[in-house]
Parts: C-alpha cells; sequence; structure tokens
C-alpha cells in the first residue's frame, strides 16, 4: 500500500479520536518515523503531505538528510550520545530525547541559538526505556535554567508495546499530567507545549489523551 493511501487512513483514525474526545485534528503533527525505509519511501512520504520526518539512529538521520534537505522538518527521536551532538545540531529542529544534563551542556554548547527540546520521560518505568522518572522531571527543568540555548518545548514518552488500552492510557494520563504541573510553573524556558506520544499501535489513544506530536513508521511508510 502507498504513503498516501496509509496517511488517509491515519488521518481518519485522528479525527475519530479527535472527534472522540473534543479536540481538532490540526491540534496534531504527524511525524513519519523513517528509520527503517529507503530515502525514496522517505520522500514519497513527503509528496503525499507528510512535513516532518523522525530519525532515531544518527547514520540513518544523516543519510536522508543529505538527500532531502529541508524538504521536511526533521525530529531526532533517539538516543543521543553527547559526542554525536555536533553532527544534528543545525540540521534537526527538535531533538525528542533530552533525558539528561550532560546532553543538555553539549547542545547549548554547539548552538548559537535555542534549540527546541522534548524531555524524555521514562513513565512505564521500564528498564530497558531511556528517559527520566515523572518525579525526576521538574527538578531537571529547573537544573536546565544556567544552559541559555536549551528550550523545553515539550515532554516525550514511549508506551510498552503491549494491547492493555487502559495501561496506555494511564500512561499518557501521567505524562499529560505531569506537563501540566510544569506549565503551572511559568518556567520561561520551558513553556512545554506539546507532547510527544503515541506511535503505529497507540497513537489514537494519545491523541484522545492529549497528543501533540505522534510518531508513526510502520502504519505510515512501512517496514
Amino acid at each position: 500500500m502507498g504513503v498516501a493511501e496509509n496517511l488517509s487512513h491515519i488521518r481518519q483514525k485522528i479525527e475519530q479520536a479527535c472527534q472522540n474526545s473534543n479536540r481538532k485534528p490540526d491540534e496534531i503533527t504527524i511525524i513519519g518515523v523513517t528509520k527503517y525505509v529507503t530515502i525514496e519511501r522517505a520522500r514519497e512520504a513527503i509528496e503525499a503531505g507528510i512535513t516532518n520526518l523522525g530519525e532515531n539512529r544518527l547514520e540513518g538521520f544523516l543519510e536522508k538528510h543529505e538527500y532531502i534537505q529541508d524538504s521536511a522538518s526533521w525530529h531526532f527521536i533517539g538516543t543521543l550520545q553527547s559526542r554525536k551532538v555536533k553532527e544534528v545540531i543545525g540540521k534537526v529542529d527538535a531533538i525528542h530525547s533530552l533525558d539528561r544534563e550532560s546532553l543538555a551542556k553539549e547542545i547549548n554548547k554547539r548552538t548559537a541559538k535555542p534549540v527546541d527540546c522534548f524531555i524524555q520521560v521514562n513513565v512505564s518505568g521500564e528498564q530497558t526505556k531511556h528517559g527520566i522518572s515523572l518525579e525526576d522531571t521538574l527538578p531537571f527543568i529547573r537544573e536546565l535554567e544556567v544552559y541559555s540555548n536549551i528550550r523545553i518545548v515539550g515532554l516525550m514518552t514511549m508506551a510498552p508495546h503491549i494491547d492493555d488500552q487502559e495501561q496506555l492510557r494511564n500512561i499518557f494520563r501521567q505524562l499529560a499530567s505531569l506537563r501540566e504541573d510544569i506549565q503551572a510553573e511559568r518556567i520561561a524556558y520551558a513553556p512545554c507545549e506539546y507532547l510527544s506520544m503515541g506511535m503505529s499501535n497507540d497513537y489514537q489513544i494519545a491523541v484522545e489523551e492529549g497528543a501533540t506530536h505522534i510518531r508513526i513508521g510502520s502504519d505510515l511508510v512501512g517496514s
């Protein structure tokens, strides 16, 4: 199935999720995750109307960026090693995986203007997942005050790949609640407007629970 047809199905499901939760589809940014597909397939996504692409491996990102350049907005959604920051700064529009001060320090050092970052939060507490705990997120954000080129635009989480909808819903609700707590602090460098949550298997639930950015790979571009 082509990307355009896949995208049509995804948008229908988003529309239904928005109806269920009294939201508007234009509140949702679809990030096409292209980590497992070719440059040609990524181009097909852009031609179908996807304007945001996400990559989680540096090599794949650099390869695709070389050919696609600014035809899309780029989101780095995977774990980023501090020593690799210099290779993505200036090429990405947002980093979704800020989870430690050493990474913030390196980002701050390598750029002359603020970089949009999402704090990666490990809501589920899974040992195999990166991210900061719910209770440590706000203290971590306060520590970032000294880094003038870090702008916390939102929170990101990865839910477990499970079928239990109530458990998924609870994870997304906890992230949404944390965002409200952070916004209540009115921290100038951390407006925390966005929630990056929901992937191919759970994005409808994520939208119903407040997601603003959903990261869709296999349902959109295949694998």
